[in-house]
Formats: C-alpha cells, structure tokens, sequence
C-alpha cells in the first residue's frame, strides 16, 4: 500500500486550500480515499502505484503542497477513514511529508520506507526497500521539476492537449486541434510542448510508477 500525506504550504499566512485539493483528488482517485487529517494536511491510501504518480504530480503543480509517500503494510482491514488507519506505510508517510519540508526549496516530494516493522526487517532487507524508494522519490523528483517549472500558458496547452487525446474521436492531429481550440499557431502549440516537458514527462511517468512498485515489494520483502 501506499500512504499519501499532503500538507500545505505557508499555510499560515494563506487561506485554507484543503477542500479545493480534496475535491480535485476525489476525480483523480479512482480507489483511495483522501480526507483532512490535521490541520491543513490531507491523507489517503491508494494501492496502484500510476494512481500514486498521479496524485503526486498533481499536488506538485500548484506549489502549494508538500507531498509524503509511504511504502509499505498497512494494518487491516482498513478502516473507513485514513484518519483511523495505522501500520508502517502510515507512519512512513508522516516521515516523507517531515522530510519534503526540508526539500522545499527543491522539489519537496518524498518517499519514505515503511520497511522497520516492529523489528522484523534484517538489516540488508530493510537497505532494500530504502534505496528502492530512494531510487523512486529521484525520478518523481524530475518529473515534478518538469510540472513545477510550468508556465501558465505551456499548462494551457498542455491540458488541451490531454483533454483532447482522452477524447477517442481527437487521437490523431491533436496539436492541430489544440491550436484551434486555444486561438493560437500550430507552432506555438509545438513550442509549448518542447519547452514544458510534457512528452518527457509521460514517458516518464511509468519507469515512476514502476519504481514505486519495486519499491513497494522490496519494503514487503523485508517485512517477512
């Protein structure tokens, strides 16, 4: 399981941006549940690491989030609210969100292990599932450079873009489509894409999501 922990940013002294991320992760996510936990920080469990990329990204775009990842077991039967839920991942979670604030300046996104259960992971295990969320959290940290650096008008683009290519009837001539549709050249269209990264940024996204997998079995290889 993965657990997502996601704590606003200088929430101090901005307004309360919970319910707006909340409702736009409940589109997202598919399967997991994301409530408040504490303060301006939300919470969920999600159990398809594609769905974890996803999420993250999304988080990163705005600039407004630090973004936790834990790896690892959760106890079961989950409970109905992640506020409830408990086991490593959740604690790993609350480690990785501590651990993107020191990462702020950078991209702040971490993964953390939730491979020390209670003991029971050897030594070379647990370094396992270390470095293998390591290795994950280096690659969400690229990619999340890439959404970060974003202008408003290359995300203009860009979501059309991906509007249009989930349309089953727009897959082919889409920058064309998309010219049209913002008021804008073919060539600005094309420009946008190279400069925001958007196509190294889905291609990307599954060597991301693979990461996490490995990660995900090595930290329950460790476990047992």
């Amino acid at each position: 399981m993965y657990v997502l922990t996601i704590d606003q940013r200088g929430s101090t002294g901005d307004r309360d941006r919970v319910p707006g991320l909340l409702a736009e992760l409940h589109r997202i996510s598919t399967a997991g549940r994301f409530e408040r936990s504490v303060g301006d920080e939300v919470q969920g469990v999600v159990e398809q690491p594609a769905e974890v990329v996803e999420i993250a990204l999304h988080s990163l775009r705005s600039g407004q989030w630090y973004v936790g990842i834990g790896v690892g077991a959760v106890d079961l039967p989950l409970p109905a609210s992640p506020r409830e839920g408990s086991g490593p991942a959740f604690v790993a979670a609350r480690l990785a969100v501590e651990k993107a604030k020191s990462a702020a300046s950078h991209v702040p996104l971490s993964v953390v292990s939730g491979g020390l259960r209670r003991g029971g992971a050897s030594l070379p295990a647990a370094e396992r599932g270390i470095q293998a969320c390591a290795n994950a959290e280096a690659v969400l940290r690229l990619i999340g450079r890439l959404v970060q650096d974003r202008t408003d008008a290359q995300w203009k683009v860009v979501d059309t873009l991906r509007a249009l290519q989930q349309d089953s009837a727009a897959r082919h001539g889409t920058q064309k489509l998309a010219a049209a549709k913002l008021g804008i050249t073919e060539q600005s269209v094309s420009r946008a894409v190279l400069r925001s990264g958007w196509q190294e940024e889905w291609a990307a996204r599954p060597a991301a999501g693979m990461l996490l997998a490995l990660a995900h079995d090595a930290v329950l290889e460790g476990q047992t």
